[in-house]
């Protein structure tokens, strides 16, 4: 999950808990302020009616011994009766319990209190119903909720929007400084405009590291260029001088075998050293991609050259590419790349065996495979098989372990991407998947 949306997920949820918490404090705190306001307004009203004793109506009521009264909407009711002198008087308090009127359950908030008059002692009972204050608490309830629920959208739109208001100079760093730099040398350096301080720290430390990485690029490129010269021209020399010596009559067969194992050896060592220069140069991105290339023109031009080494094996090569696949690279490198994959296939391949190239489109996706009914591999090979020095099978000493070290090199240069499927005697084939 993107950051952007990580920030206003969380201001989101921190708002919806705040609002909620809020919504429960006030439901509770409009209860009690209810209660108490209810229990006012039955002290005024039992103030109000001991006030009023005196008044003639009121004092023909105390000539009953039991006094009932509702109002018309059955939400307040009184009761005031005689109790005896004897009779242990209670004091003033409040209950809350459910009354039945005329067949109606209700639940009320009830005032209970004795007082004496003119020597005689009352009991008074004022009730007045909760059902309006539940009413209330529902709506407040109602309107909570719907608070609750247009705060949570409106909050995640804003933060979404401002998030991304936010983030863009983050996301113009990653796009600009990271994702679209292929050379080190041709970094951009040019500040990205923001106002907040830590992208001014990230823009500023990956301008310092691909300076770092810029100078270490440059050295390597010339530690290149120097071997090139300093060990392949001696190498060149030497082997000269030694295919001279191998003119002179008088050379003797023991000391002309020695000469061919040394130029055998010096012929070995150029080839890894121009092997190893090969990848450097691939993985330092030396090389331009000018070139459309033809998969399917690669491929028969590569058949051409091997197809002497072919008819020492016996081996029999079958094409199948019923498509073409054409995409812009380096025309050389490719080739080496598809050289490189044949080579092995006729190598490890058992005498009077076969090769079969053809291809395969799933999903867009044009993919190259080479199969060959070859000696196969063992699983721990097949994942060490592009390790350089690896290598695949010992028993072949002109082998140095470099040759699929450069084609996945290549590979990357190209956005190739390079699968190994193989089976101990059975046989390997290798994927060449090109970009949709």
């Amino acid at each position: 999950m993107k950051l952007q949306f990580k920030l206003a997920l969380y201001n989101t949820l921190t708002k919806v808990a705040i609002i909620t918490l809020l919504g429960i404090l006030i439901l509770v705190s409009i209860n009690h302020i209810s209660v108490n306001h209810t229990q006012q307004r039955l002290l005024q009203k039992k103030a109000r009616l001991i006030s009023n004793l005196s008044n003639v109506e009121v004092n023909d009521l105390l000539q009953q011994k039991t006094f009932t009264d509702y109002n018309l909407l059955r939400e307040e009711y009184i009761i005031l009766k005689e109790i005896k002198k004897d009779d242990k008087p209670i004091k003033q308090h409040f209950v809350q319990e459910l009354r039945i009127i005329e067949g109606n359950q209700e639940e009320f908030q009830i005032l209970i209190t004795d007082f004496n008059y003119e020597g005689k002692n009352y009991r008074l009972e004022l009730g007045e119903t909760m059902s309006t204050l539940a009413q209330l608490e529902r709506t407040i309830l109602m309107f909570t909720f719907g608070i609750l629920i247009a705060a949570v959208i409106l909050t995640l739109i804003i933060d979404l929007g401002f998030m991304q208001f936010l983030l863009t100079p983050f996301y113009q760093i990653i796009d600009q400084k990271l994702n679209k730099v292929n050379d080190p040398i041709n970094f951009n350096y040019k500040p990205v405009k923001t106002t907040t301080a830590d992208f001014r720290i990230l823009d500023q430390s990956i301008s310092v590291l691909m300076n770092k990485i810029a100078t270490l690029f440059l050295t390597e490129k010339e530690f290149i260029a120097n071997v090139s010269h300093e060990l392949l021209t001696p190498l060149s020399v030497l082997s000269t001088r030694l295919e001279n010596l191998l003119n002179d009559e008088q050379l003797s067969p023991e000391g002309e075998n020695k000469l061919f194992a040394c130029l055998k050896t010096l012929n070995r060592l150029k080839a890894i050293i121009n092997s190893l220069l090969l990848i450097s140069k691939v993985e330092n991105n030396q090389y331009n991609k000018p070139d459309i290339i033809s998969v399917r023109d690669t491929v028969a031009e590569v058949y051409e050259e091997l197809e002497h080494r072919l008819l020492m094996m016996k081996l029999k090569m079958h094409f199948n590419l019923s498509e073409d696949h054409t995409f812009t690279g380096n025309k050389s490198l490719f080739h080496i790349l598809i050289t490189n994959l044949v080579n092995n296939a006729i190598k490890y391949n058992k005498p009077s065996g076969s090769v079969i190239i053809y291809n395969e489109v799933h999903n867009q996706t044009y993919t190259l495979v080479i199969a060959d009914t070859g000696i196969g591999m063992d699983p721990e090979l097949v994942e060490a098989a592009f390790i350089r020095f690896e290598k695949l099978q010992s028993e072949k000493a002109d082998s140095h372990g470099l040759g699929l070290a450069i084609v996945r090199s290549i590979a990357t240069f190209h956005n190739i991407k390079v699968s190994i499927n193989s089976k101990k005697d059975q046989g390997t084939q290798i994927s060449i998947s090109f970009p949709s």
